[in-house]
């Protein structure tokens, strides 16, 4: 049986308008929804057991065989799939270049509870991450490299807005994100196995290199610009520093924490 597709041509259609809504946190809180853009992250959310709960897509996008089977998949699940115009298409995403893909998904639990530590040796750990395009960075880079994925803390920035999600690249659908307060990790941390390990600039640091890592791993990063406060600082295991020998004072927090994955990736130790 061919899947149902409703043609959309109003800006004013109501499923397309909650669509809409899901680009500020209040209308994803209300909807318990993200959204996602473009038919490689649509098809990758899809091979990682990901499926779209309504998927709009342009007539042009829908001759793709992967949209193809987003649609069957869709249908299957008896979610929603709207055919519409690239004008819509680009109210909808917000950009001038709109992919003809775009898909809402379920946000997942992001509880503490639902970490296996042992699923992988290397974890990212953010305190206070603000910025959405580090944390999608970030989540990249646990996907390029093997490690579980973000645990974000305290008042970090929403992991499912949109542009935390594009910068993810489909990395969101295959790691891990949780989020918690601090006391709630250091407590669940405690809980198991699992070597915290601090970059910061001051207090009593290491060089990177010369730190043995061990397995599960959980890599600490601070604010983008204040860094680890130092009640953070002293729950650690390690801290290690990134040496500067230019005349900036600091890194990017995703590039700080993709030199570390990389780093400890081929050195951490299961014992």
């Amino acid at each position: 049986m061919e899947p149902r597709i409703t043609d959309v041509s109003s800006p004013a259609n109501p499923v397309l308008k909650s669509l809409k809504s899901l680009a500020d946190k209040k209308g994803r809180r209300a909807a318990g929804q993200f959204l996602a853009e473009g038919l490689r992250v649509c098809t990758e959310a899809l091979a990682a057991g990901h499926v779209p709960t309504t998927l709009v897509f342009t007539a042009e996008a829908q001759a793709h065989p992967l949209t193809g089977k987003l649609i069957a998949a869709t249908a299957r699940a008896r979610g929603t799939c709207l055919r519409t115009t690239p004008d819509l298409m680009q109210r909808l995403t917000g950009k001038d270049n709109a992919a003809g893909v775009a898909a809402a998904y379920p946000i997942p639990d992001t509880s503490l509870a639902r970490i296996d530590r042992s699923a992988a040796k290397l974890w990212l750990v953010a305190e206070n991450l603000k910025d959405p395009g580090n944390f999608g960075t970030m989540l990249r880079t646990c996907d390029a490299t093997g490690a579980g994925g973000v645990i974000l803390l305290d008042q970090s920035c929403d992991p499912f807005s949109v542009e935390a999600v594009r910068a993810s690249m489909g990395a969101l659908f295959s790691r891990q994100v949780a989020r918690a307060t601090g006391p709630e990790f250091f407590q669940w941390l405690r809980q198991g196995e699992g070597q915290l390990v601090g970059a910061a600039l001051a207090g009593n640091t290491i060089d990177y290199r010369a730190h043995i890592y061990r397995a599960p791993c959980f890599l600490f990063m601070g604010n983008e610009q204040s860094g680890l406060p130092a009640d953070y600082a002293a729950q650690c295991d390690a801290l290690v520093k990134l040496p500067m020998l230019g005349t900036a004072d600091s890194l990017n927090v995703a590039v700080c924490a993709g030199v570390l994955l990389y780093h400890a990736l081929d050195r951490v130790s299961a014992v």
